[in-house]
């Protein structure tokens, strides 16, 4: 006589919880690599492999790259790899484009951060061009080449924050 139960014509064959109640009732020891692969199955059930903060981050990049005019393409970098850098990201990661809006008022709002993220924009240009760049000073006057002033940055970022709110 068999001490294995007898298959219901309900049960799924390819139940991996019932081949592993199987093993248990065979009398084969039990592991923890056997319960790490049973519950790994589902693990993922219904939600992306994507971790959640990429998926904000990813999404306000993607906000920036269709929204933000850069023919140069360094406001653009610095500006994500300020997003990527920034807590707020975490702290609205249901609502990412609100932290967007948080990062740009605060650069916008703030002209000693303004003028610290322009001097950033400016030395990736610089590394992107393999050239000099010119670094604006608070309080003079730009370079007649500097494509990257403290106003227009300020000008660009202002109209990114517009187009956000509009969303």
């Amino acid at each position: 006589m068999s001490t294995e139960p007898e298959p219901t014509p309900n049960s799924a064959a390819n139940d991996p919880d019932n081949d592993l109640r199987q093993d248990i009732l065979r009398g084969r020891k039990f592991t923890l690599a056997d319960a790490i692969a049973a519950e790994g199955n589902n693990f993922f059930k219904g939600e992306s492999p994507v971790p959640i903060l990429l998926r904000a981050v990813t999404e306000i990049n993607g906000f920036i790259d269709q929204h933000l005019s850069d023919s140069s393409g360094a406001l653009k970098a610095v500006l994500q790899n300020w997003v990527k850098q920034d807590s707020r990201v975490s702290e609205q990661i249901e609502k990412p484009l609100i932290a967007l809006e948080q990062i740009l008022t605060s650069i916008t709002t703030n002209s000693e951060i303004l003028y610290e993220f322009v001097r950033q924009v400016d030395f990736k240009w610089g590394q992107i061009y393999g050239d000099r760049p010119y670094f604006q000073q608070p309080g003079q006057s730009p370079h007649p080449d500097d494509e990257y002033t403290h106003d227009s940055v300020h000008t660009k970022l202002l109209s990114l924050l517009k187009q956000l709110k509009q969303t």
